[in-house]
């Protein structure tokens, strides 16, 4: 565990992952149905390029559900690697929530830290990697990534893709985006801005 007196001096931008970087097939079961955004690559080169960590933040219930496997998993983040890494961009961490509070089975089966909205894995990648999450972004399609986001400190950013067609409008997302690539050119043009974020006008 680090010592929480250690400073943490990395920023990054966390991704969520169906929906986000990846079209969202509902339960994505089969490394065939694996479909990357066309943005997808420069924007996490772009993330990459800035010197910001680009992580992946997703949940996975299918696990619980029984629909497929950790070991599944596994195997697709090393194959959205390997596309991402085609395309001279690198993921350096994922991390994944296998568990579902009701419908889950086994050892599954359970509420939680670490499923989104709640700040889990984003507070074990901070951890992991000294993260600053104050001066970090989680770009997502669904509300539960912005809850997430603000639950660990960091800045929460939707994008119009996968399930964000169908919001509207969320007022504590930071920005609005019409797609990942969107939403990292605009951490560009504010992350070293010294005035507060909630300061900036949102684009809704």
């Amino acid at each position: 565990m680090v010592n929480a007196s250690i400073k943490k001096n990395n920023r990054a931008v966390f991704f969520d992952r169906d929906g986000t970087l990846n079209e969202d097939m509902g339960y994505l079961s089969n490394l065939d149905q694996l479909r990357l955004y066309p943005c997808a690559g420069k924007a996490v080169r772009l993330v990459n390029e800035m010197g910001m960590k680009a992580v992946v933040i997703t949940n996975q219930s299918g696990i619980a559900r029984g629909y497929f496997d950790e070991e599944f998993v596994i195997t697709l983040h090393e194959k959205i690697s390997e596309l991402l890494e085609s395309e001279g961009a690198r993921i350096d961490r994922f991390y994944f929530c296998p568990h579902h509070p009701e419908e889950g089975k086994g050892p599954y089966k359970i509420d939680c830290f670490c499923r989104k909205p709640k700040p889990g894995m984003l507070l074990q990648a901070a951890e992991d990697i000294n993260i600053d999450l104050a001066r970090s972004f989680m770009i997502g399609d669904m509300i539960k990534d912005i809850e997430a986001a603000e639950n660990a400190g960091a800045k929460g950013i939707l994008v119009k893709t996968g399930y964000g067609r169908e919001i509207m409008s969320f007022p504590e997302a930071a920005y609005v985006a019409e797609d990942v690539l969107d939403a990292v050119q605009w951490i560009r043009t504010v992350k070293d801005n010294e005035y507060s974020l909630d300061k900036i006008k949102r684009n809704r």
